[in-house]
């Protein structure tokens, strides 16, 4: 049945070829001087690009970094193209410098997404860009028209230097980056366009969240906002006074213009981090951008933040498709952390694992070990590999006794949220213990959740995408310290399904990493050549 719904897809769409020269610029982005960062064809900040559900995507990356890249399209299922994940050393060989490569794959979802790098954190130094996929035919939702917004973080420090700070040995408990400045629709948030309203007619207002660390709120005093998607998936209409935008996260919503143009107004975009302490004028940071109605008219004075102010909460959101939650099929607890190693390194990690990433690509290890493909140990010990049986019912209940939320993505999939609650026995004793909170049984679909401190959260979605998927925290300290695991989905169906093209595969063979065999690019359970394991010293909040 999928096969021939793609089949249809690809007949109805078009190929739409986007060129990427990936490379390094000099460029000031927020007034506070230049920096070296990563554009593309000698620019920053990255245009959009805009497809219809059906078009074959040919995005060709050309190296001219130093270093390995590789893309990644975040939110997209790649569902038969779990190759085209664009996760370094996961499910590709990174693309060697000087080289080029061309993702190619039929879009089958509509909705809001982005695409990033995924090699060496390369997202955090600008390689990011807003993907726009449209319905075809009518969306399930009317408007008039539509505006997008994308959000960054932006700092001094290069994503080289901040993991080679945040990885040195003995040293303090390494901070979030503290002073960062935002970035709307790639520039300087106070230098923002402003936006243009018609009386009476409606906007959607599409908000992409590429932030590597801040939370950004959104808010437009003097008007309702009406959540219908999060994360490419539809939800029922919801009327909300603003939405707190997680690293990693989108929302759809739709604002319907006054029926007079007597007043401009102006919205609200915050930048800030629960666990950085406040400093005047740095954090948090507030930037005010026009809603003009008329030129000329007076601004109203209209709102602020009160007892009443209604956030998008996701427990409160229902899908579109009103989908009940699944029977669960299997459980896993995982509890996220930080500790001190016997390395004299702070890393992050999931059930006390740290994850490294492996010689072999873990979806090649899954590809060419035959039988041994149903043994997690074949992966390594820090891949932190769990193996999931096809289109059994997953439920992840998420622990963070932590003071730090985490935003935490998987690939490959959307899943539903159904429950909330405190992470009590494992939180301290003198923690404020948050109420359990759960979904009516219609529940929103996502694919990056926030985890509260010292909450958790309960999500659940059907494994039925066979490939090798991450979930990994989407603040990009934490994935650089080790906060990811791996599901490796149906490798039975995989392999019979798949097959990796041999383009990628000489990629791997130009910078001399195995194509097949286990973790370490050996037969069995022979692991030689991968790093030792190091242990936990002492965990930490």
């Amino acid at each position: 049945m999928w096969d021939e719904e793609k089949k249809a897809l690809t007949v109805m769409g078009k190929r739409v070829a986007v060129n990427w020269d990936v490379g390094y610029v000099d460029i000031d982005r927020d007034g506070y001087g230049s920096r070296v960062a990563i554009g593309v064809n000698g620019a920053l900040p990255i245009p959009p690009v805009m497809l219809t559900v059906g078009d074959t995507l040919a995005l060709t990356v050309h190296n001219s970094l130093n270093l390995t890249t590789s893309i990644h399209a975040h939110g997209l299922f790649q569902k038969g193209t779990n190759y085209m994940d664009g996760a370094a050393m996961v499910t590709q060989c990174g693309i060697p410098p000087g080289d080029q490569f061309t993702y190619e794959y039929v879009v089958e979802q509509a909705g809001t997404f982005w695409l990033h790098g995924h090699d060496h954190h390369q997202n955090v130094d600008g390689l990011r860009a807003p993907l726009v996929v449209y319905d075809q035919g009518k969306p399930p939702v009317k408007y008039d028209e539509e505006m997008l917004f994308s959000f960054e973080d932006w700092y001094t420090q290069t994503s080289t230097d901040h993991i080679n700070t945040i990885l040195e040995p003995n040293r303090p408990p390494p901070t979030e980056h503290r002073t960062g400045f935002g970035l709307i629709n790639g520039i300087n948030g106070n230098l923002t366009k402003p936006m243009h309203f018609r009386p009476d007619r409606t906007y959607r207002l599409r908000l992409v969240s590429m932030s590597s660390t801040r939370w950004f709120q959104f808010s437009l005093p003097g008007h309702v906002l009406q959540v219908v998607e999060v994360d490419g998936q539809y939800t029922e209409p919801m009327e909300v006074d603003g939405v707190d935008i997680a690293p990693g996260q989108r929302y759809s919503v739709l604002v319907t213009a006054h029926s007079a143009s007597s007043f401009n107004y102006r919205y609200n975009v915050t930048m800030h981090a629960s666990f950085i302490p406040d400093e005047p004028g740095l954090s948090p940071r507030i930037f005010i951008g026009d809603v003009v109605y008329k030129h000329g008219a007076p601004f109203s004075q209209a709102g602020s933040f009160n007892n009443s102010f209604r956030w998008a909460k996701d427990i409160d959101l229902h899908a579109l498709d009103q989908e009940p939650a699944l029977p669960v099929d299997r459980s896993l607890e995982l509890v996220v952390g930080r500790s001190l190693y016997s390395t004299g390194q702070f890393f992050t990690h999931i059930n006390d694992i740290t994850y490294v990433s492996p010689l072999t690509p873990t979806l090649y290890t899954a590809l060419s070990m035959g039988d041994m493909m149903t043994d997690e140990r074949v992966y390594g010990p820090q891949t932190h590999s769990v193996l999931l049986k096809h289109n059994e019912a997953i439920e992840l209940v998420i622990h963070n006794p932590n003071t730090v939320p985490h935003p935490l993505h998987l690939h490959g999939h959307a899943f539903q949220i159904t429950e909330y609650g405190p992470t009590s026995p494992l939180a301290p004793s003198n923690a404020t213990v948050a109420p359990i909170v759960k979904s009516s049984g219609v529940p929103v679909k996502r694919d990056t959740v926030v985890v509260l401190p010292l909450q958790y959260a309960k999500i659940r979605f059907r494994a039925d995408n066979p490939g090798v998927w991450m979930l990994h925290c989407h603040m990009d300290t934490h994935f650089i310290m080790g906060m990811t695991m791996t599901f490796v989905e149906a490798p039975d169906v995989l392999r019979k399904t798949q097959k990796v093209p041999t383009k990628m595969l000489n990629m791997c063979a130009k910078q001399g990493i195995k194509t097949t065999g286990n973790a370490a690019g050996n037969q069995g359970l022979d692991l030689t050549g991968l790093p030792p394991v190091p242990t936990i010293v002492t965990h930490e909040a």
